[in-house]
């Protein structure tokens, strides 16, 4: 037994044998990942939705995504030493229950206010879920299966969550109101509870490690990030500077977040190690991250923004997130197969290369697109997504295991909090490029009309012939030609820059595997002369 009473590392439970173990195990860390995910899928997916029923604008809801966001991107930072001071199995037990706890309070929310301190305490409950659920994937596994097997599922069901709430919404929601996914998202937090407590996990001896300097860090840098995640998520509804405050609450972010570091980079035993973080290693390492993170907005925002702004609804949208789902299931379920640490480069080179042929194809919108027009190329981007990230994650750990066994929690929480934080940054920089795309392209449009240009003229009078049988009246045939043309105008806007970040992200991902296959290259002749016998002088 551990300090805090638990069981010690790697005991199990005593009922079945090893293999009924381990999948009980793996079926509550899928479980518990799912519950987590699909909760922020189900509110990504119904801020409109959540607009009418809270009797607010869409752009007060979209404040619900940044009270939740927020404090799960920097939670998870504080979760280390919590987990060491007060034990694993206390800090599961804990989360947990203040999970379901959150989630039966939720059934209350009637109005914006209490739906924002609802999200927010939603954010924080959830934010342990994820390394709970890596944690519950991890135990059971031999070392070999850990990096190979568990952290390829944990991530895919990590990620499953935003297709999937995407894909059962629609279907929830029809016959109902929100109260309906907050009924399921309560089901499933009570499902966890009984997970937790029956499931123990491994606990390792309790140290004092939380002391005052900790808790102003961990200040600094969530204030940071709820100023990242407020801008990037509003900054597109708002306009970036059409909104004053936004400059001030950027400036205020980076402020915090370098005097974060600098607290950190003073002390013996640091929150997070900064001086690991910035080795070239785990810059390159980051970056990448990021920009493939940039990159994956492509699904994230793309697809659902241009069938939304072309007036399809979310069950006409529904099939093509299934198909997004299961090519997520089935990407991660193949980087199960082919992930070793030799061939991660190979892989991302193929993740990005079907990234950037996903995004080409798309980039070929036109007023006829539909759905199932985009089934081939999104499930191509959600498939390669599952092969890159779970085999970063990978290479990460493996840096994170040269330091010490004690580094890999880190190392996951680190990961986690990066990724939330790159997936609404890259986010709200392609509905940025999306926005002003569009006013770009509607100017240009709009100069042709005043031109006079030949094209426009005769598309005004196939309008006009089309509208003239059920109208006769010259000045209302005038008007509503005008207004139909308007509506094609943007319409066509708005394809049009669509196209042009999928072209953009398509040269982006072509950019990164160039890059990636310059640094093979350069390693693989280094290896070569490393290798070549020396010559000895004449």
């Amino acid at each position: 037994m551990s300090g805090d009473g638990t069981q010690t590392a790697g005991a199990m439970p005593p009922a079945g044998n090893r293999a009924q173990t381990t999948a009980v195990y793996m079926f509550a860390a899928a479980f518990i990942a799912l519950s987590q995910s699909l909760g922020q899928g189900f509110l990504s997916a119904n801020i409109s939705t959540l607009a009418g029923e809270l009797g607010a604008s869409v752009s007060d809801t979209t404040w619900l995504m940044v009270a939740f966001m927020a404090p799960r991107a920097a939670l998870p930072l504080m979760l280390t030493k919590v987990r060491m001071q007060y034990g694993l199995r206390r800090f599961a037990e804990v989360s947990i229950v203040v999970y379901a706890v959150v989630a039966g309070i939720s059934l209350f929310a009637t109005d914006l206010r209490s739906a924002l301190l609802v999200e927010l305490l939603s954010g924080i409950s959830a934010a342990p879920l994820s390394t709970l659920a890596f944690m519950y994937m991890l135990q059971p596994l031999s070392q070999q299966n850990k990096l190979r097997v568990g952290l390829p599922l944990a991530m895919t069901f990590i990620s499953l969550g935003t297709p999937l709430g995407r894909a059962l919404s629609p279907y929830l929601l029809e016959n109902g109101s929100w109260n309906n996914l907050l009924v399921i998202k309560l089901g499933m937090s009570m499902t966890c509870l009984a997970l937790v407590f029956r499931l123990p996990l491994a606990s390792a001896e309790r140290m004092k490690v939380i002391g005052g300097l900790d808790l102003i860090s961990f200040a600094l840098i969530a204030a940071s990030f709820f100023g990242f995640v407020a801008c990037f998520t509003t900054g597109a509804i708002y306009w970036w500077t059409d909104a004053p405050w936004m400059g001030v609450v950027l400036a205020a972010a980076i402020a915090a977040l370098v005097t974060a570091f600098v607290i950190e980079l003073q002390r013996k035993a640091p929150l997070v190690d900064v001086r690991w973080l910035m080795t070239p290693a785990m810059l390159q390492f980051t970056a990448a991250l990021f920009v493939f993170r940039i990159i994956l907005s492509e699904q994230a925002s793309g697809a659902p923004g241009l069938f939304q702004a072309l007036g399809y609804s979310p069950i006409q949208m529904a099939p093509l997130f299934w198909i997004i789902s299961a090519a997520t299931l089935a990407g991660g379920l193949v980087c199960c197969l082919v992930l070793s640490p030799p061939h991660v480069p190979l892989v991302h080179l193929l993740a990005l290369g079907l990234i950037a042929f996903g995004a080409n194809l798309d980039a070929g919108a036109n007023p006829q697109i539909a759905p199932s027009s985009m089934y081939l190329s999104q499930a191509i981007i959600g498939f390669a997504g599952m092969l890159y990230l779970p085999s970063a994650m990978a290479v990460g750990l493996m840096s994170a295991l040269q330091r010490g066994p004690q580094y890999i929690l880190s190392f996951i929480i680190i990961f986690l909090s990066s990724q939330i934080l790159g997936a609404t940054i890259g986010s709200g920089l392609f509905r940025t490029l999306i926005s002003m795309r569009t006013t770009a392209h509607a100017q240009w449009l709009k100069e042709q009309l005043a031109t006079g240009d030949a094209m426009v003229t005769q598309q005004l009078q196939q309008i006009a012939a089309t509208l003239s049988h059920s109208m006769t009246d010259a000045t209302l045939l005038q008007s509503r030609t005008a207004a139909q043309l308007g509506s094609s105008v943007a319409q066509q806007a708005t394809i049009a820059a669509y196209n042009d970040v999928f072209h953009l992200i398509s040269l982006l991902a072509l950019g990164a595997a160039a890059v990636l296959m310059g640094h093979i290259l350069l390693v693989t002749t280094r290896k070569r002369m490393a290798r070549a016998p020396s010559v000895p002088a004449q």
